[in-house]
């Protein structure tokens, strides 16, 4: 499934970046495939390398990223690379390639989160020992990336609350981050109409919600969902046929945050529908390994990093059919990316290392009884 959504991004991104091919470099579109299909390759050696590893490494590994995590998240606030008002880039040295670290933040934050449920699973009922710990870490990691990328905070918060819900955190313990919220979100707007420094993205969030609602405006968020509409609507059932793409000469981000109008418009309604089985299929397959599993770990690994690309993915797919509004979030495994495609290699590479350890200890079982017949 992951190789099929891959090799089809090749072809999609091929169609997608005609206008930035023009813009910067004189037509020449190959030069965003090859760099694409680079990533790709490399995304896919990441996969067999982190497979091969025992996934109770990365327990450990996961104590020390997430502390690693929260200052880089800092840096990135400070000095980061600065892009309409959003510093969410940091670049690293020597290959001068930018990377998110809000990217390798959901990764880790993950990854911290299901070593503590994991831990402290008979003590998860505990508000004060182990909840409020645990959510201490969550909001802060949550509160970095906020100011820069609103609806990556959201997503990770989600799938953070979700994944602590299904371990077995009591509702009433979740519940009292309502009136958090609420005081946070009374902070937030008041600091942007009085010192709109700290809060840079707040009028963008704002004008892309009350677009949203209204329907009218003029904005870039409107002209977006509007020109994805055109798309999906003249795609029609069999669409357009790959390449043949018009939108793509309109639409802003439509290599990235709006390529799934793009699938719409070239492969129609059933090639829209394929992406969304075959990310079900994937969330499928993710919560049969979790049945399969024994570790408490495990289980709670696959579940947040499945959800995390799932809920990423239907966001995308919401925002191209006018179901949300404009977030900025990529469709993972198919959009333009670089270093994203690295870090959801990653995640795929340590769901499969917990399904590879499933068939070994499988093997394990098989050769003991088998000894036992024998004997």
């Amino acid at each position: 499934m992951v190789l099929l959504l891959a090799l089809w991004s090749i072809l999609l991104v091929y169609s997608s970046v005609v206008t930035l091919a023009y813009k910067y470099h004189g037509g020449n579109a190959i030069f965003y495939v090859f760099k694409h299909a680079l990533f790709v390759g490399t995304g896919f050696g990441l996969i067999y390398i982190i497979h091969r590893i025992n996934y109770r490494y990365f327990s450990r590994i996961a104590q020390l990223l997430i502390w690693i995590v929260i200052p880089l998240l800092a840096l990135t606030l400070l000095l980061g690379v600065n892009v309409n008002n959003a510093s969410r880039w940091l670049t690293i040295p020597f290959i001068n390639q930018s990377f998110q670290t809000s990217d390798l933040a959901k990764l880790a934050l993950i990854m911290f989160v299901a070593r503590t449920l994991a831990q402290k699973k008979d003590d998860l009922k505990d508000f004060s020992g182990t909840f409020v710990p645990m959510m201490g870490v969550v909001l802060l990691v949550i509160g970095l990336i906020l100011p820069a990328n609103l609806s990556t905070a959201v997503v990770l918060l989600a799938t953070s609350l979700l994944l602590m819900f299904m371990a077995g955190v009591k509702v009433k313990h979740l519940l009292t981050l309502v009136p958090l919220a609420i005081s946070a979100i009374a902070i937030i707007i008041i600091l942007a109409k009085t010192s709109p420094d700290f809060f840079p993205r707040f009028e963008t969030w704002n004008n892309r919600i009350e677009n949203f609602i209204s329907g009218e405006g003029n904005s870039d968020g409107n002209y977006q969902t509007d020109q994805a509409k055109i798309a999906i609507a003249t795609g029609g059932f069999m669409g357009k046929g790959p390449g043949n793409s018009t939108q793509r000469n309109f639409l802003p981000s439509s290599y990235s945050d709006f390529i799934y109008a793009i699938i719409v418009e070239e492969y129609g309604f059933l090639g829209g529908l394929v992406i969304i089985l075959l990310y079900m299929a994937l969330l499928y397959r993710s919560l049969r390994i979790v049945q399969q599993v024994k570790g408490s770990f495990a289980a709670y690994l696959v579940l947040g990093l499945s959800f995390s690309l799932v809920i990423q993915g239907m966001i995308n797919m919401g925002v191209n059919v006018g179901l949300l509004p404009v977030t900025g979030q990529t469709l993972p495994l198919i959009s333009k990316g670089g270093t994203s495609f690295w870090f959801t290699s990653i995640s795929l590479g340590i769901i499969l290392s917990v399904s590879r350890s499933i068939q070994e200890e499988e093997k394990v079982e098989s050769l003991k009884q088998n000894r036992y017949v024998q004997a």
